[in-house]
This record gives C-alpha cells, structure tokens and sequence, in this order.
C-alpha cells in the first residue's frame, strides 16, 4: 500500500526514505530550487555533488551512472511515499505537500539572522533622524539635510555589506548528515 494517503509518514519509513545520500540530496536540492527541476537536470547536480565538481566537469559516465540510479530506484520510492510527484512523460521532479513532513529530519538547528529586522530598524531610525533635521529640532538643527540623507545612505549601506558578509561566511552548508556518503 502506498504511503501516499493521508495518514503520517511512520519514523521507520521516514528514516528509510532518508538512509541513502542520494535521496537526501535530492530533498535538499528540490527544497533550494522551490521549483519542479527535469530528472536529467536533478541528476546532474546529483553527480556533480557526489564527484565534487561542477555540472560542466562531468563526464557522461558520471551523469549517466546518477541519472539510472535516480531514475530507477530513488525517484519512485520517494513518489511513492509520496515526498515528491514524478510525471514520467515530461521528466518533471516536484516537491509533494508531504514533503513538509521531513522538515524536522532536514532541517539544521542554527539561527539565521532576522536581516529584514536590522533594515527595519535603520529606516526608522533615518526617518526619525531625518524628522528631527527637517523640523530643526534642537541639536539636530545645526546637521544640513543632506548630511542627514548620506548618513541614512551609508547606514543602510553598511548594512547591506554585513548582510552580503554574514550570508557569504555563514552561508548554510549542506549538512554533514547529508554529505556522508558511507551511510
């Protein structure tokens, strides 16, 4: 019977359906794209992860000895347990709703930086700065507008660099689970 119908995933057949490297892989990779991707195309990111080397680098070997494993063993087990829809006539993979259902077991415990909130709080702090200029309020009445206006630039400036650097050196790595290939 298939797993597909509404009751929930068993622990024993989700920890089969994420024992093997390639199928996690593919669940990290569709969650990344948010966007039904072609079995070849799935394949070939597949190959160029397990060889360490860009999809460009690979030899056909290489993409084919994924593509059949894919195609004839790890897609269908993950379609029937209904994590992902396959349309064999078009080669389309797509996360299915139950995907969710291993979000658990596939998500990482680091925090992310909340970035919307630091550029929240620069707006409202230049636009009270900026008030305060306008209105020629005590202190702030002596600061030209335009200092205000670049100060308002540069902070928020700064900001996006810390954001551009914290997201390049802190950018979430596949997980070490996922990576181990012995498993």
């Amino acid at each position: 019977m298939s797993q597909s119908d509404t009751s929930a995933l068993s622990q024993d057949v989700v920890f089969d359906l994420l024992s093997s490297p390639r199928r996690r892989f593919v669940l990290y990779y569709l969650r990344q794209e948010g966007t039904p991707v072609e079995l070849r195309e799935l394949a070939d990111e597949v190959a160029a992860w397990e060889n360490d080397m860009d999809v460009e680098e690979l030899t056909s070997q290489q993409r084919k000895r994924v593509y059949v494993s894919l195609y004839q063993t790890h897609i269908p087990k993950l379609d029937e347990a209904g994590i992902i829809e396959y349309d064999q006539d078009s080669g389309i993979v797509t996360l299915a709703e139950r995907a969710d259902e291993l979000g658990s077991y596939l998500s990482s415990d680091e925090e992310t930086l909340p970035w919307q909130m630091y550029y929240l709080a620069v707006a409202v702090a230049g636009a009270v700065l900026y008030t305060l200029v306008a209105f020629d309020v005590s202190v702030f009445a002596a600061v030209p507008e335009y200092v205000a206006g670049i100060a308002i630039i540069v902070a928020f400036g700064l900001s996006a660099i810390a954001n551009y650097l914290y997201n390049r050196y802190h950018e979430p790595e596949i997980d070490a689970d996922l990576v181990n290939m012995n498993r």
